[in-house]
């Protein structure tokens, strides 16, 4: 048998970049499948595939109807936290928490693509449920519970055809003393029992820490240091943590994890995106990065080669280009909880995707018009064009750069007062100024959003030539860092809104075609 030598393994991280926080992964057969978080946005729950770890495609979203997800009234950064994506006997299962609605509750296919079962839902745990099958046919859920210092992981048995337990939730998992013990994960592993979560809180303290047993409850004698962590390095990658283990073809060991890249003054307009690292075994414990730097933007791993089976289409997560809106939505596309039905649409005039614009605005937890997908560079560009002619005070429509109802930024076409002005409008921290103002009679505009490490420009363009500035505002506004009473967990998302500020607009908004540059 010819032996295998190591190759020199060289990717860029973060894998995944931009708002992909909390990542789960799997292989089955041939491919690696991952999946993120996506708290308010729907579609909920990204799933991708990639058959060497490095280069991934959306596949499609797990979660892509109401009786699935039903995000009427969540508030921002609620939703769908953490999910675990695991595979067993053929079967694909998605456990996750919809925070403030159903709770715990996992879905099943046998196409990752979809379709995706309704929900079966456990009874206990807080957040950050994770399944584990064991070798002799039992199934765990293991969940985090409590709060800050108080939090820990529970583990209960369940019947996996039905979600009903079939013992009673034990603690399991008291983490290293520090806040914020998330993410516990149970695997079996050259038998033996590993109970891995994150510790600290999803910040600068933030770590991934690890115990092991000879039975699935334990005790777990942890390993006394992190085995995954940044907290007291200066580097360009900060926040490790949360992570999930996978072995690939050839019995080699990796770790995908979240991560932040602050910039020079310390924060992201990114958020929480996925990063991709090595696992090393020493004395049977996993090792990837305790405050060594080995986890870098420029990765170069050895490892043994991988047999590479070539996928159609795009191999990769970063999409760029021009959108014409053609045919049917990618699925990097999402919208602000649940689309009203008949808000948006690509058949009315075909081409063209078409929104109609719902009482509630930007700022409102209410049924909104928007459509919008993640911000993956920290410097690009956002055009648009817009036909847009509204008849009702009150009816607007654009683009918009969005973090939450607290922190957005939109230009476009709104009625006021019997006239139609073109504006320009910065909201931060909840507070809405207009930086722009203007009448117009023109129907069709060029809208663009440009963003840069400090600010987002706002500009027109009535040719597509010549572009005038509207105004600019702070990037760091925009960012998860600044946030006022309620922590932020997403990143910014641009995309295309129209609203009736108050009733629904019978008007619609007909957006030719979306360019993301680089």
């Amino acid at each position: 048998m010819k032996q295998l030598q190591a190759n020199t393994i060289c990717y860029a991280n973060p894998i995944l970049p931009g708002f992909y926080p909390d990542p789960s992964i799997v292989k089955a057969e041939e491919y690696f499948y991952l999946i993120c978080s996506s708290f308010e946005y729907f579609p909920g729950v990204p799933i991708f595939r990639s058959p060497d770890l490095i280069h991934w495609e959306q596949i499609g979203n797990v979660l892509d109807r109401i009786s699935q997800l039903d995000l009427t009234g969540q508030k921002s950064s609620d939703g769908i936290y953490a999910p675990t994506l695991r595979y067993h006997e053929g079967i694909f299962y998605m456990i996750t928490t919809d925070v403030r609605g159903i709770g715990n509750f996992y879905v099943t296919a046998t196409n990752p693509a979809g379709p995706w079962s309704d929900p079966i839902r456990i009874p206990y745990g807080g957040i950050d449920p994770s399944l584990f099958f064991d070798d002799d046919g039992k199934v765990y859920v293991t969940a985090q519970q409590g709060a800050d210092y108080d939090s820990h992981a529970i583990q209960y048995e369940i019947d996996i055809a039905t979600g009903e337990a079939l013992s009673e939730p034990q603690v399991v998992w008291h983490g290293d003393g520090g806040p914020w013990t998330e993410g516990p994960h149970l695997y079996k592993i050259n038998g033996l029992y590993y109970m891995m979560s994150a510790s600290g809180g999803t910040a600068k303290e933030h770590r991934e820490i690890i115990g092991r047993s000879d039975r699935p409850y334990g005790p777990f004698e942890r390993y006394p240091e992190p085995i995954l962590t940044h907290r007291h390095l200066d580097h360009p990658i900060q926040y490790l943590g949360h992570a999930d283990l996978v072995e690939d073809h050839h019995g080699e060991w990796w770790a995908v994890f979240l991560g932040v890249r602050l910039t020079e003054d310390g924060y992201s307009v990114l958020g929480r995106e996925t990063f991709l690292a090595p696992v090393v075994w020493n004395e049977g414990w996993p090792h990837m990065d305790n405050n060594e730097g080995i986890v870098s933007l420029d990765m170069k791993v050895q490892r043994l080669p991988m047999t590479l089976p070539s996928l159609p289409g795009s191999h990769t997560a970063i999409i760029v280009g021009r959108d014409e809106f053609d045919g049917e939505l990618g699925p990097q596309w999402m919208f602000v909880r649940n689309p009203t039905e008949g808000s948006c649409s690509l058949t009315e005039k075909p081409g063209f995707l078409t929104l109609y614009g719902q009482a509630g605005g930007l700022g409102d937890v209410s049924e909104i018009t928007f459509v919008g997908r993640r911000q993956q560079h920290i410097h690009a560009s956002f055009t648009t064009c817009l036909t847009f002619m509204p008849i009702v005070d009150g009816e607007e429509a654009g683009m918009c750069i969005r973090r939450d109802e607290d922190a957005h930024y939109e230009l476009g076409i709104r009625r006021l007062n019997g006239r139609n002005i073109l504006f320009a409008r910065l909201t931060v921290r909840g507070e809405s100024n207009l930086v722009y103002e203007s009448e117009t009679v023109t129907e069709r505009l060029s809208l663009r959003i440009e963003s840069t490490e400090k600010e987002y420009r706002l500009t027109c363009s009535e040719d597509g030539q010549n572009w005038t500035a509207l105004g600019s505002g702070s990037a760091r506004a925009l960012s998860p860092e600044d946030f006022v009473h309620k922590m932020c967990f997403t990143g910014a998302v641009v995309g295309l809104y129209a609203t009736g500020s108050g009733k629904a607009s019978s008007t619609p908004a007909h957006f030719n075609w979306f360019e993301y540059s680089v």
